[in-house]
């Protein structure tokens, strides 16, 4: 054999394993690399003097009315009008784009007025508002209500995502090797994902959206409240159901430093306004803020630690994480009860959705037999039950998780940027029961029409609804 062939022949053999060796480390760097200094934090336990569980709620009332109660956003624009030294906000949705007719709350353009308003009124203070790339289609275009903020001397910082672990490696190290450095700016001409009003969109913008990757916090700080939410200033979310925590003392400086820690990693402003730490005194109720995998850590064993005779409220958007799933399960061989409400994931901004991953997560859990888990459905119509929340009620107290974060293995596996508060009180505390109050309210449809039975929705496991979520998990190409 002559050289030159047995040269070609090697060629064939190590080009390929060159390249298989090539993407498989783009693949394990980027699901595994270091995280940015500052995520994944788990704040110090505080005191807040002040503390109120806040939520939203669409429903149907006796006479048949649909009813939307709105009490977060109304408690955050009153929190910037309240500020006189600064403000910080870090918001996943943040535009007014939709296509559906219908009069939705222009939640966008009125917290981009108000925070302009207080801007002119202290033209010193600070304010950043920190946000997703989702809001300009990864660039692709300008977005409305950003624009304004920055011609109005608001800084604006767009989460560099880049920075974040990959949660979709099979398709993330492609786009990482041989399409991100084309860009995605340009003249666009694929529908925005968002509403066919919206501005046309590059393709390489919706390969950039296949990473599956996001900023999905929503944060308020100012001086005087730190609010930590479920719920977007997006108008097409505007009737969504979800909750809030408003809280004052110490732990709005964990709030600044974990939104400064984003800021810095994507190249945004490093001047931060200084919150100045008081002594606070030990009281029964505390709170601590906790973000991205510690948020994972704190759920699971909150859970491990539930005893016979305890009760574990849950009322979730998404669940699907196994470690989270296998934790409830056990608990309730314990003797736990487990009250879980959750959204039925059939409709997304008026489109119809496949039931993943609750439907079959939820046959998987009824599969089981254990009489101490009960699941009840949200009735949604075109809104989602976008709630993130749990409530361990024990003999003597409650420990309350809620925030941002689903329980899915891409919001609580240190991919997604995710803010969460833990609180810990006694049962019979305005805040325990506030929140006890809310879970009994639509698990017993108190005064309207809130959840309805398991078998509403399914009486049996959806074979193949579970197989494709199964696949996906394997595949990790997916949402959740």
């Amino acid at each position: 054999m002559s050289k030159f062939r047995l040269w070609i022949q090697r060629k064939r053999v190590y080009i390929p394993s060159l390249f298989v060796i090539f993407m498989t480390f783009v693949m394990a760097y980027h699901s595994y690399k270091p995280l940015p200094e500052g995520v994944s934090m788990d704040g110090e336990v505080r005191y807040p003097q002040n503390i109120e569980f806040l939520y939203d709620l669409t429903y149907k009332q006796p006479n048949g009315e649909i009813k939307s109660e709105q009490h977060i956003f109304p408690s955050i624009y009153k929190a910037i009008e309240d500020a006189e030294s600064f403000i910080v906000l870090d918001m996943f949705l943040f535009n007014g784009y939709y296509d559906e007719n219908r009069n939705f709350p222009k939640i966008s353009q009125k917290l981009t007025d108000k925070l302009i308003q207080q801007k002119k009124k202290h033209p010193d203070m600070k304010i950043i508002f920190i946000t997703d790339e989702i809001n300009t289609t990864y660039g692709s275009h300008p977005a409305k209500e950003i624009e304004e903020l920055k011609k109005n001397k608001i800084e604006v910082v767009e989460t560099n995502l880049e920075r974040l672990r990959d949660p979709n490696p099979l398709y993330s190290a492609v786009w990482r090797s041989f399409i991100q450095w084309f860009g995605e700016k340009g003249s666009g001409w694929v529908r925005n994902p968002f509403a066919e009003t919206a501005p046309k969109v590059t393709v390489r913008s919706y390969l950039r959206l296949l990473n599956i990757k996001a900023n999905h916090r929503k944060v308020v700080a100012t001086e005087k409240t730190t609010i930590v939410s479920s719920a977007n200033p997006h108008d097409a979310s505007g009737f969504h159901s979800n909750i809030a925590f408003s809280m004052d003392g110490n732990i709005i400086g964990d709030s600044v430093k974990s939104e400064q820690a984003v800021s810095h990693f994507s190249k945004g402003t490093d001047k931060f306004p200084a919150f100045k730490q008081t002594r606070e005194k030990k009281s029964p109720i505390s709170a601590q803020l906790i973000t991205e995998g510690k948020i994972k850590t704190h759920v699971v064993n909150e859970v491990k630690a539930a005893k016979n005779g305890d009760t574990i409220w849950i009322g979730m958007f998404y669940i699907a994480d196994r470690d989270v799933v296998n934790a409830i399960t056990e608990a309730a061989k314990r003797g736990v009860v487990i009250n879980m409400v959750l959204d039925p994931n059939q409709n997304a901004f008026g489109n119809e959705k496949n039931g993943l991953p609750n439907l079959p997560v939820a046959a998987e859990i009824e599969e089981i037999g254990e009489q101490n888990i009960t699941i009840r459905w949200y009735k949604t119509g075109k809104e989602q039950f976008h709630t993130k929340l749990m409530m361990i009620k024990k003999h003597d107290k409650s420990i309350i998780i809620g925030g941002s974060a689903n329980y899915t293995s891409r919001n609580l596996d240190d991919f997604n940027l995710e803010s969460n508060v833990i609180i810990t009180a006694p049962v019979d505390a305005p805040i325990s029961k506030d929140v006890e109050a809310y879970f009994k309210r639509i698990w017993n449809n108190q005064n309207g029409s809130y959840t309805a039975e398991y078998k509403e929705h399914q009486d049996k496991l959806p074979w193949l609804k579970y197989i494709v979520y199964r696949i996906q998990k394997v595949l990790r190409f997916t949402t959740y």
